[in-house]
């Protein structure tokens, strides 16, 4: 069976991902975010979840559960609200853990 996309995320910054065939998921509120993702994993069903990352800072706890598996893969993506900065964090964490160093922003 094929597994779908989700996104989860405020309105405003997921509302047009519908348009390509990804599942939305609205959050106004971060706090609503654990739960949510519970309830959204339960049936594993996705394969990928993208949030707004502030919904993926505020889902924090709910996601450890998934970091030791590759699947649903737990992407943060920049909301409207603006660009925390996260993703590059984690894509520089994720180099450096496998290479050894930071090849990418060499901090």
């Amino acid at each position: 069976m094929a597994k779908s996309i989700a996104i989860m995320g405020d309105m405003e910054s997921i509302k047009g991902f519908g348009a390509v065939g990804i599942d939305r998921y609205f959050c106004d509120d971060p706090a609503n975010a654990p739960q949510l993702l519970k309830q959204i994993t339960e049936n594993d069903e996705y394969a990928i979840i993208y949030m707004t990352e502030e919904i993926f800072e505020a889902s924090l706890k709910e996601r450890e559960k998934f970091s030791e598996r590759s699947v649903p893969a737990i992407i943060p993506l920049p909301g409207v609200r603006g660009n925390t900065g996260i993703g590059m964090r984690r894509l520089s964490s994720f180099v450096e853990q496998a290479v050894g160093s930071d090849i990418l922003f060499k901090n």
